[in-house]
């Protein structure tokens, strides 16, 4: 069956009642696309190049084993000049035919792929041999047209199958399916590969590899990458699960064993679903098809409830896996279009549209009632792309809004003078140094596709098919000379009736007559997302009786509590790290009585704890406004339980920041004169925060940041906290008191001592950076434009109990052992209740040495304790 009945893509079928954009509106916005693509790729090629990817807050690129490891986010780095590649078509597509000519002569020139070095190769497939093979498509493409790349002789595709020869040792497995990893240089065998030990792979990971591969079979007449690529395909279709017809989420590359049982269109398996339907289109083989929709049948009956699309368990279809959905099913309502599946694409886009315009960006995970579940965001693409398709499939101009907000929110939060950045934690606006590879090879593929007419193309895209990274590989491979049949697939296939099958595009003014219909489908989301449902108020357990010293009443520098403590077997043990820790031996206790009196006291501390956890506030956000920074700047801050409610103003709270003589805080203000109208910088410790937020109130300050007194601390490697008060009625304190770790608090400390006057501001999150920025320097000012931020504060990471589950829950004096961790002298329970969710600690250098460059740079990326919160959630 020819693969081009799936092209005509629902062209023009129905319109919303909205307001058409006009023509010069769209120009402009086009025209916007470029600029802000320019500003990219530009400052990628001014700072980074030739390192694999810019670090946009520093200005610099980022090399891998010169900055600290970010664990697998990194295996996508090859030092290959990653960005390069793997923007080189979307300069084609711009119309910068150029600077495409100068980039080709540069890979040609400076890339080298015999590196010795392990990659990931999912990544290194579809950003590098993907970037590879649409660069060639276009050089290709511009040398028939006469004007352009007349030199050019095929130079990219030969590079490109030198890295599919060096991927092809991955292959070499019992099942088919590839090692997760490969050494460019060694392959996978040896001790000098440094790999070819995994035994799991994810199912996209193994799944995503035939539109690539078989490309570049085709482009070169050489069969065997198209063949292992079938033959990866092949084992997974035949592990699905036969009555769900589902695939898990990882799976074991020898035994073909499902390791992770999820089932879903997000992360783990996205793109395997993407590439069986697109491999039907490129490469018009009917089994592809028939599998995708079976496939596609079970997705819709199981997973897909409209608007959501949640996961659930391969062998219990109806049993849901988790309660919230990662963002990168974002592609689906797009892969829906190419299906012709319109409603649903309709009804998760209406969806994933109104949690982007409640958070400015989709969070990496959000739940079901719309609420961050994980907070960061780096740049992803796949609502453009769902955004781009639905457009391109209705006509509908409401689609044509959608995509002016995400420009309008790149352009306000995360453009940064030196490219654009990550967002490290949308609740608050902070960034991450970090700006991927295919945000420049994605994002602006399809926001420029979406408002740009069709004279303004330099070539018919209906003639291509995108891959998962929008690379672009022409329809025409599908004639291409290559090998009916594989030698590797020895998989035998299930007869199927074709009268099961859709084989084209439906038609979409039969399904809606009513040009109203897509409003009709969107409001109701649209209501549900804006009306989504309160947090539970906090559950308290029933009280497990009351020992002479309350949990909620406790101090830790009241000496008359400590001797308490001491009676009851309870030790109070000062760590490294600034924090307590209670550690309870019944034999120590003073009786059998006093010794019962120290479990309840721990028990109540683990209740207590339980809803301080509950009644979690959220991040706030401190924001450099002053010159040369221009609010660029924005630090994930803790708060306090105590003083302003930050969340419930609009301004927030400006000025300058002062430091506190005593820079503890925890006496009478020496130099009131320079705190009053200010905000005060404190160290934490020797007192409690109330008492430092009091004296500080009484010099006159505006609002407070505690800096945290245990060098070296960082949002990287610890959780932030809320400040507890000191136990008392804490209504008097009526400012604003936030919380940073060392290394955050340094880059305020050192950005003090090198500008004198440094301007912040404190609220709830970042606010609009845009107004400011106009006013800054052009160009890369790397001390002025760098952000960081904390560790978003999330449910795992605010308050815990430690406790010795070996232990007997009844009083035993000889075994009982219970330990519970307190931040700084407060009573406020600081633990990690889930410790794979703890990132590695980076080695460092000492901070007190540090410029305000090294300060602001190699921040430990999340994307790594991400996957380990989903393995965990499961």
């Amino acid at each position: 069956m020819p693969p081009l009945l799936f092209l005509p893509l629902l062209l023009g079928a129905f319109y919303d009642l909205g307001q058409a954009m006009s023509q010069d509106e769209k120009l402009r916005l086009r025209n916007q696309v470029i600029e802000m693509f320019d500003h990219a790729y530009q400052n990628y090629m001014d700072h980074a190049y030739p390192a694999d990817e810019l670090m946009p807050l520093t200005c610099r690129g980022r090399v891998r084993g010169l900055e600290p490891s970010r664990g697998d986010v990194d295996d996508a780095l090859g030092r290959f000049s990653l960005t390069l590649i793997d923007t080189l078509d979307t300069l084609v597509l711009l119309n910068k035919t150029t600077e495409f000519e100068a980039a080709v002569r540069r890979v040609l020139s400076d890339v080298r792929l015999d590196n010795d070095i392990v990659v990931s190769v999912f990544e290194t497939n579809i950003r590098v041999l993907g970037g590879l093979l649409g660069g060639h498509s276009m050089a290709v493409m511009l040398k028939e047209g006469g004007q352009h790349m007349q030199w050019y002789q095929d130079e990219l595709l030969h590079m490109a199958k030198d890295l599919g020869l060096r991927l092809l040792p991955a292959f070499n497995t019992s099942s088919g399916l590839p090692y997760p990893r490969v050494n460019l240089k060694y392959g996978v065998r040896g001790p000098e590969t440094r790999t070819g030990t995994e035994t799991d792979t994810c199912t996209a990971c193994a799944g995503t590899i035939i539109l690539e591969f078989a490309a570049l079979s085709r482009f070169t007449g050489d069969p065997v990458f198209e063949a292992h690529a079938r033959r990866a395909l092949d084992f997974l279709w035949e592990k699905r699960q036969r009555n769900s017809n589902l695939v898990g989420t990882t799976i074991n590359i020898h035994s073909g064993e499902w390791v992770r049982r999820d089932s879903g269109v997000g992360a783990g398996i996205d793109s395997y679903y993407e590439y069986l339907l697109k491999a039907y289109i490129l490469l018009g083989d009917d089994q592809f098809l028939q599998r995708f929709n079976i496939h596609y049948a079970s997705i819709m009956k199981y997973i897909s409830q409209p608007p959501l699309l949640l996961d659930v368990h391969i062998h219990k279809p109806l049993l849901p896996a988790r309660t919230w959905m990662d963002s990168l099913l974002a592609f689906f309502p797009g892969l829906q279009v190419l299906k012709g599946d319109i409603r649903p694409a309709i009804e998760t886009h209406e969806m994933l549209y109104q949690v982007t315009k409640k958070h400015n960006f989709l969070p990496e995970a959000f739940t079901t009632d719309f609420r961050v579940h994980w907070a960061q965001h780096p740049l992803r693409p796949e609502f453009a792309e769902s955004t781009y398709f639905l457009y391109k499939a209705t006509g509908d101009p409401y689609y044509l809004e959608a995509g002016r907000t995400i420009l309008d929110n790149l352009n306000r939060f995360a453009r940064v003078p030196c490219g654009f950045a990550a967002m490290k934690d949308v609740r608050t606006g902070s960034h991450e140094d970090r700006m991927d590879s295919f945000f420049l090879a994605e994002m602006f593929k399809y926001l420029f596709l979406l408002f740009a007419e069709e004279e303004d193309l330099p070539f018919d895209v209906e003639d291509y098919v995108f891959t998962t990274e929008a690379h672009l590989l022409p329809l025409s491979l599908s004639i291409a000379p290559h090998s009916s049949s594989s030698p590797l697939n020895t998989t035998s296939e299930v007869e199927l009736d074709d009268s099961n099958f859709d084989w084209t595009c439906p038609n979409t003014r039969l399904l809606f007559p009513d040009p109203a219909f897509p409003r009709h489908l969107r409001e109701p989301i649209r209501s549900a997302v804006d009306k989504s449902c309160p947090r539970p108020a906090p559950h308290r357990e029933p009280g497990m009786g009351r020992p002479p010293l309350r949990a909620q009443d406790f101090m830790a520098n009241n000496p008359e509590h400590l001797e308490l403590l001491r009676r009851m077997g309870v030790n109070l043990i000062h760590l490294k790290d600034g924090r307590v820790q209670l550690v309870q031996h019944a034999t120590q206790a003073v009786s059998a009585i006093a010794a019962e009196d120290g479990v309840r006291f721990m028990q109540e501390m683990m209740e207590l704890s339980s809803q301080q956890q509950k009644e979690q506030l959220p991040p706030r956000a401190i924001q450099i406004v002053s010159h040369p920074f221009y609010g660029r700047v924005v630090l994930t801050a803790g708060p306090a339980q105590f003083g302003t409610d930050l969340s419930k103003s609009s301004t927030g709270v400006r000025g300058f920041v002062t430091v506190a003589e005593p820079y503890s805080g925890c006496s009478e203000i020496a130099n009131a004169e320079y705190i009053q109208g200010n905000i005060a910088l404190l160290q934490r410790g020797q007192c409690m925060f109330a008492e430092k937020a009091r004296h500080i109130q009484k010099a006159g300050a505006i609002g407070g940041i505690v800096i945290d007194d245990n060098e070296g601390s960082s949002s990287d490697t610890a959780p932030l906290f809320q400040m507890a008060g000191d136990g008392r009625n804490t209504d008097d304190v009526t400012l604003p008191l936030l919380f940073l770790f060392h290394k955050e608090g340094n880059i305020l400390l050192e950005a003090l001592k090198e500008y004198r006057e440094v301007e912040v501001l404190l609220s709830d999150k970042a606010r609009d950076r845009g107004a400011d920025a106009q006013e800054a320097e052009e160009g890369c000012l790397t001390e002025a434009t760098t952000s960081t931020s904390a560790e978003p504060i999330n449910q795992s990471q605010m308050s815990t109990l430690e406790l010795d589950e070996s232990t007997s829950e009844e009083v035993q004096p000889t075994h009982e052992e219970v330990t519970e961790e307190l931040g700084d002298l407060e009573a406020q329970v600081l633990h990690e209740r889930d410790s794979e969710q703890r990132k590695e600690p980076v080695g460092e250098s000492d901070p007190s040495s540090q410029t305000v460059d090294e300060l602001l740079a190699d921040w430990q990326e999340d994307l790594e304790a991400f996957r380990q919160m989903e393995k965990d959630e499961l």
